[in-house]
């Protein structure tokens, strides 16, 4: 049979008195259509077509086997010229049922087709009539993408632009909850962005939209005024309606007490800004942009010079929010506030922190938009640093911060200025956090002012300072071998020639290099360190050899902290950058001879000194997978067993895995092989399993410390993979006395237990009963980790522990933390 064929077969069918036996001829013939679809000829086709448009007129039993058949029909590749419009026209005007599911794909099919334009807004006004009253989320999804396409592709809205937003807009905001086991897949979060695509897609829909948007915004419905903000965010609107989302926006970020709101509306103010931003100029056309603003910062700038400040700084971040958008903003907005924020502070000092939070933006720091109030910036910044208040010092620091990242901002004069200043405050400021912002100011500050560096820093040390902070000031020197060679030259020599204003003792060679019990006299190492251990590989350090000498000296003699620990990590930062070869090799043999030495020694008094340059050379060699560090690491290993520092090592193993802040990072130019943790753990886990099991009892923490130390830091897929391996240490571990083991521990543990692997599952009774023992643990944190790990085990099949939870999740609903209550709250509704 051809197909013409088969609907002649079908005639008595077709031609019945009765609509369901109609209706049965129809639908054979249409399954027939949906396997032979790609085999038709265009006369068939166009013959089955007219054939199913008049089908169309029949009883309506017989309209869904008649979709069925258009819908085979529309997959051909055979369709003949004008065929879309033909189909949908009949859709339209004869299907009068509910039968929107298949409407709605036909409509969909032909959505690619140009010819459907053609229609003009009948086409609209036929989607919109077949979608009205639509509540399948199946639909609706499908529904809402023909939507955004008919708004994409231009197809002529015509005077049905308000019943298209009526149909869609309807269902804003969206509150869908998929049932359990839901098949098809549909999520809320699907038909939100969805829908907000439609909506926000053409300017056509502003009037319509903005109305909509007030009134949600004015609900009390939380997840509404955030889907509105969101929506806001999404459109691109005119000048008028701009003009009033900035009044909602405002009023959002005023009056709401939620972070998500107020987050959301300042990104929609962003993005609004943004928007204006892109726009093309004309001559004879007004500046959007400027017109925004002016509402902006009508908006915002009477409430900065009230006294109250209890929209101080909601208008603050709203001026923040516009500045970031674009560097234009940012000017146009600066040439406005800033006038009226320098007076502020000249009438009232305590607003200098208004001025900082309002203006001082990242997006700022591109283009010199301060230039203009260059002078009065500079007389604040100093006049500030003056202050006795100490909020007002912080505040002062970290504006210079920003001047010196401005170019042109900070003329010589001002930079000698504040060195005096931060001198001040480095040796005379009794406030602890005054003297700790100002050496973290000049690790920024001194790298556009590098002149003055070592005349701050070497009068710092004649006192006592705050040398801990002084290891980030080198980071970033535009000058690094010069200034390599004189910090080097200064801590082996005392060289001190180069030195701005030569003042300094002739004697300070032995500050720089003696190894007294006089702290002080270590402490030029700091310098030092910050110096060098960020130097580019590519930088030749001068002296190298006696260098490493001297710091190896310091780093197993020196009695102060703070020295051995920076000789031992300068040294590290040295040899990790150093180049392969024989050279470096006996060095680290020389080294290593003389560390174990003194770990094998109980009585030595400088085993925690050497053991402290081990580790560091452990991860320096590590970090570039160099073959001796084996040999170290093993000796770390034995040291777990040790009476002294068995604890102290397994500490060693967090230091090893972590990332280092001040040197042996990509940062300071640090040899750093990929994957290095995952190495070292593949080589190392069975070792540490087999040390565990050999262990006395008294040792065995130590062990699983380490093991916690080394897992907590794999990245989380590694973790999942090798959790079988290592479960029943790390359940040892859960029942530790080390409260620093279980926290370790646990936070292992909880993602793991989101996808757990079957190994997991069968050691379930092992794992409810350690996890409930730590609910009641004296560590808040402990208590807060274990109940979220008890809250992943409610996707474990939980009924033979059910009653047991539940009455263990008593005790921390009545805990004196909220943030224990919490999570029980949350465990125990889910359990």
């Amino acid at each position: 049979f051809s197909v013409l064929q088969l609907v002649e077969a079908l005639g008595l069918s077709l031609t019945s008195s009765q609509p369901h036996t109609r209706a049965r001829g129809v639908q054979l013939l249409s399954e027939v259509l949906q396997e032979c679809y790609g085999n038709l000829t265009e006369r068939e086709v166009e013959v089955l077509i007219a054939f199913y448009e008049n089908r169309l007129k029949d009883h309506y039993v017989v309209t869904p086997p008649v979709l069925q058949g258009l819908k085979a029909l529309t997959r051909c590749t055979a369709l003949p010229t004008g065929s879309a419009v033909s189909m949908l026209r009949s859709l339209f005007q004869d299907v009068h049922v509910q039968v929107k599911l298949d409407i709605i794909r036909i409509q969909n099919y032909f959505n690619e087709s140009t010819e459907l334009k053609g229609l003009g807004a009948d086409f609209v006004f036929g989607f919109v009539q077949s979608m009205d009253g639509e509540r399948d989320p199946r639909n609706l999804l499908l529904a809402f993408q023909i939507a955004q396409n008919i708004i994409n592709r231009g197809y002529d809205l015509g005077k049905f632009t308000e019943e298209l937003f009526e149909v869609t807009s309807c269902y804003f905001p969206i509150d869908f909850t998929p049932p359990p086991n839901d098949p098809h897949g549909i999520t809320k979060e699907q038909l939100i962005q969805a829908l907000r695509a439609v909506l926000a897609g053409t300017p056509k829909f502003a009037e319509f939209l903005l109305p909509l948007l007030i009134e949600k915004l004015d609900s009390d419905v939380q997840s509404a005024k955030l889907d509105s903000l969101q929506t806001l965010c999404a459109f691109n609107v005119s000048v008028l309606i701009l003009l009033f989302s900035v009044v909602i926006v405002s009023l959002q970020v005023f009056q709401t007490s939620s972070e998500k709101i107020e987050s959301a509306g300042l990104a929609a103010l962003t993005a609004l800004t943004s928007c204006l931003s892109r726009s093309v100029l004309n001559s004879d056309s007004e500046d959007s942009l400027s017109t925004f603003l002016d509402v902006v910062l009508k908006d915002c700038k009477h409430h900065l010079c009230e006294p109250d400040l209890k929209l101080v700084w909601p208008s603050a971040k709203l001026l923040q929010a516009a500045c970031s958008a674009s560097n234009r903003a940012s000017h146009i907005i600066a040439a406005s506030a800033m006038p009226s924020l320098i007076e502020q502070y000249n009438t009232r000092t305590q607003r200098f922190e208004l001025i900082c939070v309002s203006v001082f933006h990242p997006s700022m720091l591109e283009e010199s938009v301060f230039l203009a109030f260059r002078q009065s910036l500079c007389s604040m910044v100093f006049s500030a640093l003056s202050e006795t208040n100490s909020s007002l010092q912080i505040t002062a620091t970290s504006v210079l911060t920003s001047l010196a990242q401005q170019a042109g901002l900070l003329l010589d004069s001002d930079i000698e200025l504040a060195v005096d200043h931060l001198t001040r405050l480095l040796l005379t400021e009794e406030d602890d956090r005054v003297r700790s912002a100002s050496p973290l100011l000049s690790s920024t500050f001194f790298a556009y002012c590098s002149v003055y560096v070592f005349k701050i820093h070497v009068h710092v040390f004649h006192e006592v300072c705050w040398f801990p902070f002084l290891v980030s000031t080198f980071r970033v020197f535009r000058f690094a071998g010069q200034t390599a060679s004189r910090a080097v030259s200064l801590f082996l020599d005392g060289d001190v020639s180069f030195l701005p204003d030569n003042s300094f003792p002739s004697n300070i060679h032995g500050y720089l290099t003696q190894q007294g019990d006089s702290w002080t006299q270590s402490q030029m190492v700091c310098l030092l360190m910050g110096c060098v251990c960020s130097l580019p590989r590519s930088v030749e350090v001068p002296q190298i050899d006696q260098l490493l000498s001297q710091l190896e000296e310091m780093s197993c003699s020196c009695s102060h902290p703070l020295s051995y620990t920076s000789a031992a990590k300068c040294f590290a930062a040295l040899v990790n950058k150093r180049s392969q070869g024989d050279s470096l090799d006996s060095f680290i043999q020389r080294t290593m001879k003389r560390v174990c030495s003194e770990l094998d020694s109980p009585s030595s008094p400088v085993r925690v000194q050497a053991f402290t340059l081990m580790i560091w050379v452990a991860k320096a060699l590590l970090l570039r997978y160099h073959p001796l560090s084996t040999a170290l690491t093993d000796k770390l290993f034995s040291l777990l067993d040790d009476a002294d520092l068995g604890p102290m090592a397994a500490e060693g193993f967090s230091l090893l895995m972590s990332d280092s802040v001040d040197v042996l990072n990509r940062a300071c130019h640090a040899d750093v092989r990929i994957m290095y943790r995952q190495r070292f753990f593949s080589e190392n886990s069975a070792k540490l399993v087999q040390g565990f099991n050999a262990a006395p009892q008294e040792k065995k923490s130590n062990y699983l410390k380490a093991l916690s130390n080394i897992v907590n830091k794999l990245p989380k897929q590694v973790q999942v993979t090798e959790l079988p391996a290592l479960l029943s240490l790390l359940l040892e571990a859960l029942s530790c006395p080390d409260q620093g083991v279980q926290l370790s521990t646990l936070s292992c543990l909880e993602p793991v237990l989101i996808d757990p692997p079957p190994a997991l599952i069968q050691q379930l009774e092992a794992l409810v009963s350690r996890l409930l023992a730590l609910v009641g643990s004296p560590a808040m944190n402990v208590r807060i980790a274990s109940l979220r790990c008890i809250h992943a085990l409610s996707r474990f099949p939980i009924l033979p522990f059910r009653a047991r939870v539940l009455r263990a999740l008593a005790q921390p609903l009545d805990d004196k933390k909220r943030l224990v209550r919490r999570e029980a709250v949350q465990a125990r509704g889910e359990w």
